[in-house]
């Protein structure tokens, strides 16, 4: 992919999972040159990555929309996303450096900062949030495991979360990766999968509150 694509690629992604487009949007590619600042033959490179990564997606008559999540598209995002980060802590906790345990406790630190504002910095949570996790990606040393995350549109799903968090779910989710951290320190993959798991369920749990209860099969 060329720089230019890159570029686009990048203001794109940024835009659609800042919450400055609604769910089921229409889009054209002559809106996105205009956000991304480029012509519209990198837009095109980019908007196919976009769709890979489920952000974007095409109706029946090629016309271009922000995607939209249904709860239960979200459920099986966040069991898929439970099954794989849960793996990547256990092996992180046989893997991470003294050096990246440092990382990880300033990265909370921050996360920390941000949620005792006089109003909880949500922006700069989910900056830190995501900073953290891949601190653990990295360390787990899986590319197959790096890219399978990536396209589970991790950020959307993030992003409405914590828009949903109270100030209570803001700290517990600290208090997650500071357990973490710890489990991590102790080089303890069995205690950092658990906290994994259940950091990510208890993440599930409060999206499902603020969506509602899951519509009933149909017979």
């Amino acid at each position: 992919m060329s720089r230019a694509s890159e570029q686009a690629y990048a203001t794109i992604r940024a835009h659609l999972v800042s919450g400055a487009v609604s769910p089921n949007e229409q889009l054209t590619e002559d809106q996105l040159a205009q956000i991304a600042g480029v012509s519209r033959t990198p837009v095109r490179d980019a908007v196919r990555r976009l769709e890979d990564e489920l952000l974007l997606v095409r109706s029946d008559t090629k016309r271009l929309f922000v995607a939209d999540w249904s709860r239960d598209d979200i459920e099986e995002m966040f069991a898929l996303r439970q099954m794989l980060e849960c793996h990547a802590a256990e092996r992180a906790a046989q893997r991470l450096s003294r050096a990246q345990i440092a990382d990880l406790e300033t990265v909370n630190r921050t996360l920390k900062e941000a949620i005792e504002q006089p109003a909880p910095d949500v922006a700069r949570f989910l900056e830190a949030n995501r900073a953290f996790h891949d601190v653990i990606i990295d360390a787990a040393d899986s590319p197959r495991l790096a890219q399978m995350l990536a396209k589970l549109v991790e950020a959307p799903v993030v992003l409405r979360t914590a828009r949903n968090y109270s100030l209570d779910d803001l700290r517990q989710s600290a208090r997650d990766h500071d357990e973490l951290i710890a489990a991590f320190a102790a080089s303890d993959a069995d205690w950092a999968r658990a906290v994994m798991g259940s950091h990510l369920r208890r993440a599930f749990h409060t999206f499902a509150r603020a969506v509602g209860p899951a519509e009933a099969q149909k017979p």
